[in-house]
């Protein structure tokens, strides 16, 4: 098994996710003596970078040109300020200059428990909106969570289908100022000093539900092929999903491809977009999802993707122009569209840029991010 290491990784970055923007949010962040009294408090309680937390990351500059914005709880790379629980605690009952209320945007069960708590047991003036992106049915809680939002906000009409109401369908969006492609993909597949011409990759948490075993499985059969191709799985185990991750391992190196299929770990949030610039094919075949932000990400950097029919990704990508889509636990269309994919590495080429131009065209987090300061103002003129 060969893990990307320190010595074979290129040297890390500093975060350029977050240039500079004439915010409020900014220059209070860098003065570092203004209170922080914002109009929109941006949950985000989970202790690991998630997809969630990069939507939260990405919004929040773009929502601080317009409100007074800032994050509550975990460090994001933005530069839009964070705190934590000893000036929540100090936020309580006061109100934002010129505001009634106040708006708390959770997107995880743990941050609508405690808005609610802020606004019913310690009577916050707060209004409560929450983001949902799940696909199926929520669980009884979650429900009566929900049902209790001021706001309720889907990403697709699929995920409004599973709630109580819905107040705005908002698809998730990529900054694609940062999100870009490379000059040259070979180039920026040959800086990472890694095997072949051409990167193939697949991000997110290594367990079952991703379908990391059926991105394997398919490396497997198409990778001894095609030598010009190396491919990387970006993405941490917990200690309970170490056996599957070395069960893995082993098909791998019974493959022969132990050198070709390389474990980057957890990338940090900074080099998440290098990553994507330097594949020329980033594969997505989860079980289940929610929505999907890597292969947007990913073609927005100019990689062509190949994905499994769940969350976005039917709608994302354009069959046979950015890419594949196919049913979920199909291992043998999988790896059948992929060589597809890379049997020719200029037609790959060619549809990571037509990938890009679909997404500035279509998914550009500019427009999700008026599509959410829409129904902020809707709140704080008193319509919801």
């Amino acid at each position: 098994m060969t893990t990307l290491t320190e010595d074979i990784r290129p040297a890390r970055i500093g975060c350029d996710l977050c240039p500079s923007k004439p915010t409020a949010a900014v220059a209070a962040n860098r003065a570092g003596t203004v209170p922080v009294n914002p109009e929109v408090i941006l949950a985000n309680m989970h202790g690991s970078f998630t997809g969630v937390s990069a939507t939260i990351a990405n919004l929040s500059e773009h929502h601080a040109r317009r409100f007074d914005t800032a994050i509550f709880g975990q460090e994001l790379p933005t530069r839009v300020r964070r705190f934590g629980w000893w000036s929540l605690a100090r936020l309580l009952w006061s109100r934002p200059a010129g505001r009634r209320v106040r708006i708390w945007h959770a997107r995880r069960n743990p941050e609508m428990w405690l808005g609610l708590f802020l606004k019913y047991l310690l009577r916050s003036p707060v209004k409560l909106v929450f983001t949902t992106a799940a696909q199926r049915r929520h669980s009884r809680i979650p429900r009566a969570l929900i049902s209790a939002m001021d706001a309720i906000l889907a990403t697709t009409p699929e995920a409004a289908s599973f709630v109580p109401r819905c107040d705005a369908i908002v698809p998730h969006g990529v900054d694609t100022d940062v999100f870009v492609p490379p000059d040259d993909k070979r180039r920026a597949w040959q800086a990472t000093g890694l095997p072949g011409r051409f990167g193939i990759g697949t991000f997110g948490r290594v367990r079952p539900e991703k379908g990391t075993d059926l991105f394997v499985e398919a490396m497997c059969r198409v990778l001894p092929k095609y030598p010009e191709f190396t491919a990387v799985i970006a993405g941490r185990w917990k200690g309970s999903e170490q056996p599957f991750q070395e069960s893995l391992a082993r098909r791998i190196a019974a493959a022969g491809l132990s050198e070709r299929v390389i474990w980057l770990g957890e990338i940090p949030a900074c080099e998440r977009h290098l990553w994507f610039q330097r594949i020329s094919l980033c594969v997505a075949a989860p079980r289940y999802e929610g929505y999907g932000l890597t292969p947007l990400e990913a073609m927005a950097c100019g990689a062509a993707a190949v994905a499994t029919r769940t969350g976005i990704f039917p709608t994302l990508i354009e069959d046979g122009q950015t890419g594949y889509v196919v049913e979920v636990g199909d291992v043998e269309t999988l790896a059948e569209r992929i060589e597809r994919c890379i049997q020719d590495p200029q037609t790959l080429l060619e549809m990571g840029r037509r990938s890009r131009r679909h997404v500035v065209a279509n998914y550009d987090i500019r427009g999700e991010a008026a599509g959410i300061e829409r129904v902020y103002a809707r709140i704080f003129d008193g319509e919801l």
